[in-house]
Formats: C-alpha cells, structure tokens, sequence
C-alpha cells in the first residue's frame, strides 16, 4: 500500500476545489445566459419654449383684432399674455390671451406638456402617444374610424323612427320628444337636393345665421392628418344661457414627446350675432402648424 504524504494530499484536493469552481463559473454562470436590456431611447425634446413668447405679435394682431383699438400701454399687456402657473417649466407651461372688442371678445391659450417615460422599456414618445390618446378619446374622436356618410342600418332606423312619428306624432299634436321633433323639423326645412352636403357647403343657406346650416354640421370635430405626429380638432359651439352665442376651437397635436393643446374662443357682444366657426378653426389650425415649425427649428 503506498503511502501519500498529508501535504501532497491536501495539495491534490486544492487542485479537484480549484477545478469544480473554475468549472462552475464557466460552466453555470448565470450572469452569462441573461439577456441585456436596451434602455428605450429618450423624446426629441428636452426643455420648452417660453409660452407667452412662443405667438409672434403680428399672430396675435390677428388673433385678438380688439387689442389694436387699445391705447399702446393695454395693448402691450394685452399681446404680453399670461402664463400659467407651474412648478416646473420643464414639463409643461401655458399662456393665455384676452382682448375686448367692440363686436366681440376673443381669447387665446396654449397649453405645452414635454412627456417623460420613468419606465426604462417604454419611450418618452410611446408615453406621449398615450397621453395624446386620452385627450383625443376624451373628445368623442378616434383616428382609426374617421367621420362619414351614415350606412345602410342608420338609414334604415331612420325611416323607420319617421314612420312610428307619423303614426304616432300625426293628430296628437306634438312630438314626444323635442330633440327629434327639431331633427325632422330641419331635414324637411332643407331645399337643397343633395341633403345634408349642400347645408355643409353654405351654398344654398343664402348666409343668414341661424340657418340649416348649424355650425355642427357645417365644421365637425375630426381627427387631422396633416399636424405633427397626431392631431385633432374639438369644434364646441354653445349657448352660454340666455347670453349671446359662445364659441370654442381647440387643436391638439403630438410631436415626438411634446403635446400641444391650442384653444381660440369668441364671445359676441349681441345675442344675435353667431360666431364665424370656420375662421375660428382655420386661424387655430394656422397656429397649431406655426407652433409644430417651432419646436421642429
């Protein structure tokens, strides 16, 4: 029987030791299987504008008509707006506008929110987007269904919600519900014979407010292709009471991680006089587009 010295016998276990970790190490480390997480990349943008310097005056002139019947001194503090509070003009800031006419008072606001993703797997823009959506939703709009013609099932309820009128309404006297009594009462009012597009055009209202032509049907809220990465307009029309007519247009867009919210009113001084729908969306559009350049420059 040989004999082994206890040096060399502890020397030989040393060395199995040394082999098994070096073994376990190459063999089963876990580090080396685990996927590497690429972080999302940043937005576009990093800081904001100033607000109230973000509207060039000349925009504003045209904007606000009333300002240029001001003496110089309102005027300037009328074109030099006011913004809105926030604790961190980083992420989002605001401005708002106000002149007095003698038709009408006009109003103006901008509203910008930079959108920062905490999450490492979700982009700064992905958050926007989401951000963006829930306001577009909020409006009652969505980009995947855009507005148009009724189908053939609406017509169909259509007709049929006038025949159950005519056989109930007809001797009675009265509709049972005003909100549809007035819908009849303007599709038969209609003389155009292309229906509802001739009210839409203007053609054939002969310009007098108030008329088939409503300002819902003639400039819908609609999801716009054409302004940043998405964007939509909000057309709100309404009565203020028994004051006179009051009229709201608000454009929001996304651009990369910022979202832009545009907001143009008018107030008319007569309860007669109805606000021009159509100027008010194409001079808020006009902005929104000027405010796009901006950010991109």
């Amino acid at each position: 029987m040989a004999y082994v010295p206890g040096v060399a016998l502890l020397a030989a276990l040393a060395v199995g030791c040394s082999a098994g970790a070096d073994s376990d190490a190459n063999g089963t480390d876990s580090k080396a299987g685990t996927p590497t997480v690429t972080p999302a990349p940043p937005g576009k943008y990093l800081t904001l504008p100033a607000p109230c310097r973000a509207v060039p005056r000349s925009t504003l002139k045209d904007l606000l008509p009333g300002a240029a019947e001001l003496p110089g001194d309102q005027q300037d503090k009328v074109f030099r707006g006011s913004a809105a509070v926030t604790y961190d003009t980083d992420r989002k800031v605001g401005c708002s506008w106000k002149a007095d006419g003698p038709n009408a008072t006009r109003s103006l606001s901008i509203d910008l929110e930079r959108v920062v993703s905490y999450d490492p797997a979700v982009s700064d823009d992905d958050r926007a987007d989401t951000v963006y959506a829930k306001k577009e939703e909020a409006a009652g709009l969505s980009a995947s269904v855009p507005p148009g013609p009724p189908d053939e099932k609406d017509e169909k309820d259509k007709k049929g919600e006038k025949g159950e009128k005519g056989e109930a309404g007809e001797g009675s006297g009265k509709a049972t519900d005003p909100a549809e009594g007035d819908a009849d009462a303007t599709d038969s009012a209609d003389p155009s014979p292309s229906g509802s597009d001739g009210a839409s055009s203007g053609e054939s209202t002969g310009g007098t407010p108030g008329s088939s032509s409503s300002p819902e049907e003639a400039l819908p809220s609609r999801v716009l292709d054409d302004l940043g990465d998405a964007a939509f307009l909000q057309d709100l029309p309404k009565k203020a009471g028994s004051t006179a007519q009051h009229h709201t247009v608000s454009v929001v867009f996304r651009t990369s991680n910022v979202v832009v919210t545009v907001r143009y009113a008018e107030q008319p001084a007569l309860v007669t006089q109805v606000p021009d729908g159509r100027e008010l969306q194409e001079k808020a559009q006009a902005l929104a587009r000027k405010l796009a350049e901006t950010l991109s420059e």
